[in-house]
């Protein structure tokens, strides 16, 4: 028995998205009208207030940018680079997740990364560190550069004591900074250290399987790096076309972090496992 449906008698059944009258032979007809109509109309008042929250949105941050602006010339006081109006800032950000492997308890490695006057610095090098107050460190991280644009950028960092094993590092104000400098660049830098015990079963393929691991509890310091970065670029630079500017900005901003991270990330394995006596795991490629 074939089904076939008379408009007459679809007018009387409820309709369902996408549904079709068959005709006599069969075949799928002219869809049925109603859902599927109010479907793409909700979908476009949708559309269409997303855009309009995204366009006060932005209304919103440039008023505020332009108030900041005011407000700075009022007092004689430089405007922060992040909110400056001017077009040839740029804003680049992303962020970055990798692990460190250690041969001990995470009690141990806790102990040993309380105590960052020592190991900071160390491991740092030959990047230049200034302490910076009881907590903190002034970094110059080195000169990078693109299109024959070239900063040295330097930042200041603070150290939080850990809660519940997790470590948290952010952007400190850096006293008499170099107002030239501030002018253009900025960094907003939120780092986090989690202590996570080793299981051999779970975490198999985060540690190592050297003969020396059968004998040893693990942890896994898992860390995670939010990082902004505003640049005030060249005029001649802003007349390039834009998708080529953002993507070499992005290339650039995670050479930084790819280099200085595995940097880092290899001194302080080294530095915890030779301060206690214990051989290093093998070095590992970074996660990005």
């Amino acid at each position: 028995m074939s089904l076939l449906v008379s408009h007459a008698a679809a007018e009387r059944f409820p309709r369902s998205p996408g549904a079709r009258l068959l005709s006599a032979d069969g075949s799928a007809g002219e869809p049925l009208q109603g859902a599927p109509a109010d479907a793409k109309a909700a979908a476009d008042a949708k559309a269409a207030a997303d855009a309009k929250a995204a366009a006060d949105a932005k209304a919103a941050a440039d008023a505020k940018a332009a108030a900041d602006a005011r407000a700075a010339a009022e007092t004689g006081e430089p405007v922060p680079i992040r909110h400056s109006p001017d077009p040839r800032v740029r804003l680049y950000a992303s962020s970055f997740a990798d692990l460190m492997e250690m041969r001990a308890p995470a009690a141990v490695v806790g102990a040993y990364l309380d105590r960052h006057e020592g190991w900071f610095r160390r491991c740092a090098a030959p990047m230049a560190v200034d302490p910076l107050g009881g907590n903190g460190y002034v970094l110059t991280l080195g000169r990078f550069g693109n299109f024959g644009f070239e900063v040295e950028p330097t930042i200041g960092l603070e150290l939080l004591p850990q809660q519940e094993g997790v470590y948290r590092i952010h952007t400190a104000p850096v006293p008499e900074a170099d107002a030239a400098l501030a002018a253009l660049y900025e960094v907003d830098f939120n780092a986090s250290l989690r202590l996570d015990d080793a299981d051999a079963a779970h975490d198999a393929g985060e540690i190592s399987a050297e003969e020396v691991d059968q004998l040893m509890a693990h942890t896994l310091v898992r860390w995670q790096l939010d990082l902004s970065v505003w640049i005030r670029l060249p005029a001649m630079i802003t007349i390039l076309p834009e998708p080529l500017v953002r993507s070499s900005g992005d290339h650039l901003l995670r050479q930084i972090v790819r280099q200085i991270s595995r940097r880092l990330t290899w001194k302080v394995q080294e530095d915890f496992h030779a301060s206690h006596g214990i051989p290093c795991p093998p070095r590992r490629r970074a996660r990005f």
